[in-house]
């Protein structure tokens, strides 16, 4: 199904970003792989370019989600460059690692703006595209956290749930021009996510913490994920460890998960010295 379809995906240098395409060049898609790291996209165009042997499918495009001014420019580079976009994969984002009563207004205004405006942004300026193409798909890297409240993720958790609303409400307004919306919402997914969220003052968390460290690979979440998008699916939950279940948890016994969180919030002080 995506052989030769151009996919732009955010966040592509490391990651999901980087296991989704991997697992899009086997399937012989045309890359555009976006974020700020110049050096780490041509080394992952590089293994998609080994995997589908071929020097033209992976188009590097460094840009800054949050850079709104520069952001036109951008997409206009990436529909020259394979001449259409088949899908948009909004999967650049930080995490946060800090509670309420230390993190600075400033830490949840550079969360909203990377996870929830950037995406936005973005997004305003391919769909008009995907309509001029008369098609399209649209997706963004949500999480569990955007339909659940994780101790220690205050502004993640208000940023992944404005996500999941934002891009629920887009897939109702283009569902009759052709043009489909998938949110994907992982779990616990072994990646860098952690070392690279933020502390209440803006820094860097730096350490993996254990749920990340016992979470599913980024390669086997991708595999997940592409047969989603492939089967059209609005909705890809993705992960294999207990936090899945909170997402029955939270529909069925509201008051049960929100025990377990309180349970998680003294477990996570303890173990991962959050504060």
């Amino acid at each position: 199904m995506f052989k030769d379809q151009v996919i732009w995906i955010t966040g592509a240098s490391s990651g999901i970003g980087e296991a989704l395409a991997l697992e899009f060049a086997k399937r012989g898609a045309k890359l555009i792989l976006s974020s700020r790291n110049e050096d780490s996209l041509r080394a992952v165009a590089q293994k998609c370019e080994a995997i589908s042997c071929d020097a033209n499918a992976s188009y590097v495009l460094p840009m800054d989600v949050t850079d709104e001014d520069g952001l036109p420019a951008k997409v206009e580079q990436a529909k020259a460059h394979f001449g259409k976009i088949d899908l948009l994969i909004n999967n650049a984002g930080i995490s946060q690692r800090s509670s309420f009563l230390v993190t600075d207004m400033a830490t949840y205004r550079k969360l909203f703006e990377v996870d929830v405006f950037g995406q936005i942004a973005l997004t305003k300026l391919v769909v008009p595209i995907m309509l001029q193409q008369g098609s399209g798909h649209v997706a963004v890297t949500a999480s569990v956290a955007g339909k659940i409240g994780v101790p220690f993720r205050t502004g993640y958790c208000a940023a992944k749930h404005a996500v999941m609303g934002f891009f629920d409400a887009l897939r109702s307004e283009l569902a009759h021009q052709n043009i489909q919306v998938t949110t994907i919402t992982p779990g616990y997914i072994h990646t860098n996510i952690s070392a690279n969220a933020v502390r209440g003052d803006g820094s860097a968390f730096g350490k993996t913490d254990s749920s990340i460290a016992g979470g599913m690979s980024a390669g086997e979440c991708a595999r997940v994920v592409v047969n989603g998008l492939q089967a059209g699916k609005p909705e890809i939950a993705v992960g294999k460890g207990i936090e899945m279940h909170t997402l029955w948890i939270k529909r069925l016994f509201p008051k049960t998960l929100f025990k377990l969180m309180q349970t998680q919030f003294q477990k996570s002080q303890k173990a991962e010295g959050f504060k």
